[in-house]
């Protein structure tokens, strides 16, 4: 259950970051360790979606970006991707009158044209019931690679300079930044990653630059509101200083 006292009191600190991202790793080592199916643990981590959605909306978030199936997960046995997507049908529809409910939006980054065609059918009307929400918006990163957004955001400007629309000397970090997928939500002020792994990923990483990052070795099924909310915590008591020394900051 969520601790709606401690929710407001991280609120009145302050300093809370907008858009936080999470790599949601661990769900096949948390049913391997249990002996059950790899399955189970992403069944079990749509709990922690739930914490995560409901944790953020608690503070007043303004994005929560959820790296939810990458391009490279294709490559996994057929079975589990087929599991994946029947779930993510399943968790969407089940889902979606409770996140109207609060006011929830999606929004979705990668290839969609890429799923099979019901869950893109369902994640695409999905979009469309919630579209008109001003609460927080819930970003699912699906058939998602960085490297291939980045690649695709420097084909667009290529375009552009063809058609002579843009000047190459032009090209600036901001023209690059409104290529990208999150461009309505802007960068992540926080990465969540769980698992205790060290790495990107391929996740964001144009916009991970200044992005605050929060490793946890618990593992994705175990996490909560409050492990939500110590991540949180943590970054209030940092100093974002973009380059800059801390007298400048203050």
């Amino acid at each position: 259950m969520l601790d709606e006292a401690r929710a407001n009191q991280i609120k009145s600190k302050g300093n809370l970051p907008q858009h936080v991202a999470i790599i949601m790793d661990g769900n096949g080592r948390w049913a391997k360790s249990r002996g059950l199916a790899r399955i189970e643990g992403h069944k079990e981590g749509i709990e922690s979606v739930r914490a995560a959605v409901e944790a953020a909306g608690a503070l007043g978030l303004k994005a929560l970006t959820l790296y939810t199936f990458s391009s490279e997960n294709w490559a996994r046995p057929k079975s589990e991707v087929s599991a994946l997507m029947s779930l993510l049908v399943r968790t969407i529809k089940r889902e979606v009158d409770e996140l109207d409910r609060k006011n929830v939006r999606l929004m979705v980054i990668g290839d969609i044209d890429a799923l099979p065609l019901t869950p893109r059918l369902g994640v695409k009307s999905t979009i469309q019931r919630l579209s008109k929400n001003t609460g927080l918006v819930v970003n699912l990163a699906l058939s998602y690679s960085a490297r291939r957004e980045i690649v695709q955001a420097v084909r667009n400007l290529c375009v552009q300079v063809r058609q002579g629309s843009l000047d190459v000397n032009a090209i600036d970090e901001k023209l690059v930044s409104e290529q990208m997928q999150t461009k309505p939500i802007g960068d992540p002020d926080l990465l969540i990653r769980t698992s205790g792994e060290m790495r990107i990923s391929n996740f964001l990483l144009w916009q991970l630059a200044y992005t605050e990052l929060f490793i946890t070795d618990t593992l994705w099924p175990d996490f909560r509101h409050d492990n939500f909310f110590a991540a949180i915590e943590d970054y209030q008591r940092r100093e974002r200083r973009f380059g800059k020394v801390s007298e400048q900051v203050k």
